[in-house]
């Protein structure tokens, strides 16, 4: 059965020891669930009756092209003017509770699962009109134009919708749903499901050039990352750097799966 983490907010105990599994490296990061609570959350311009958690966003040595949200919604909750930045596209992720999500003259409503690419220079809204909390993932990147290439259109889709693509040879246990075809030329970001059955894994240590963030939504595994192993499990946050080895074994006993972003089809910047 699919479900999808949210954060539960609060603080840890007194009693809590203070040994965890963070890390905080050149190459690679994890941010686990515990942390992600209260004293943590912050606050966004223009939003109404909403906290959200950042756990990437552009710095040395750290996240490089992109920013990541946990945002959460309270009832009646919301924004009219959401994002200031024009250069911002955005993906949004629905993991609890209910938005409508507004643009073009129409309205979609967004429960768990829901997938929403918003294009840079999008006119949107965003509102809980629910009498619950709602929860969602805002992946920001400042989208790359290039010269005789239209820009994306704004589409809504859900997790529940996509078809998810067997990686070859995997007889199934290891699959990507992508919610934007690789090929298509226009997107310079992906922000895709991987699924992993329990006991598959990626069988090598995979060293390229996208930058990665990966949101544990469901399950468990061990990560290798630069050569360390690391526990991850649903409500985890990984980010890893450019070129980082990384590989994985999921563990049981339900499947592995992590919202993941990358950057794509564009040549690497090249002004440091």
């Amino acid at each position: 059965m699919t479900s999808y983490y949210a954060p539960q907010g609060g603080l840890p105990s007194q009693k809590t020891l203070l040994t965890d599994r963070a890390v905080f490296t050149t190459a690679y990061a994890v941010i686990p669930k515990g942390v992600i609570s209260d004293i943590t959350t912050s606050h966004l311009p223009f939003w109404d009756k909403t906290r959200l958690w950042v756990i990437a966003r552009p710095m040395t040595g750290f996240a490089e092209t992109f920013s990541h949200y946990i945002v959460e919604v309270s009832a009646n909750g919301g924004s009219d003017k959401p994002d200031t930045n024009d250069e911002a596209q955005s993906v949004l992720f629905i993991v609890e509770g209910q938005v409508t999500l507004s643009y073009g003259g129409t309205d979609y409503t967004l429960s768990a699962g829901g997938y929403a690419y918003l294009p840079a220079g999008l006119d949107w809204r965003l509102k809980n009109t629910s009498s619950d909390k709602a929860v969602f993932h805002w992946i920001r990147k400042r989208y790359q134009r290039v010269d005789g290439i239209e820009a994306p259109e704004a589409f809504v889709t859900s997790d529940q919708e996509t078809t998810p693509i067997e990686m070859p040879d995997t007889n199934g246990v290891w699959a990507t749903s992508r919610f934007v075809e690789p090929d298509d030329i226009r997107h310079d970001m992906h922000v895709n499901i991987v699924t992993f059955q329990p006991g598959g894994v990626i069988p090598f240590a995979e060293t390229h050039v996208m930058e990665h963030g990966l949101y544990i939504l469901q399950g468990k595994a061990a990560y290798h990352v630069n050569q360390d192993w690391v526990e991850v499990e649903a409500g985890d946050y990984l980010w890893l750097r450019a070129f980082c080895p990384q590989a994985c074994y999921a563990g049981g006993p339900e499947p592995f799966r992590y919202l993941l972003y990358k950057d794509v089809n564009r040549h690497p910047d090249l002004l440091l």
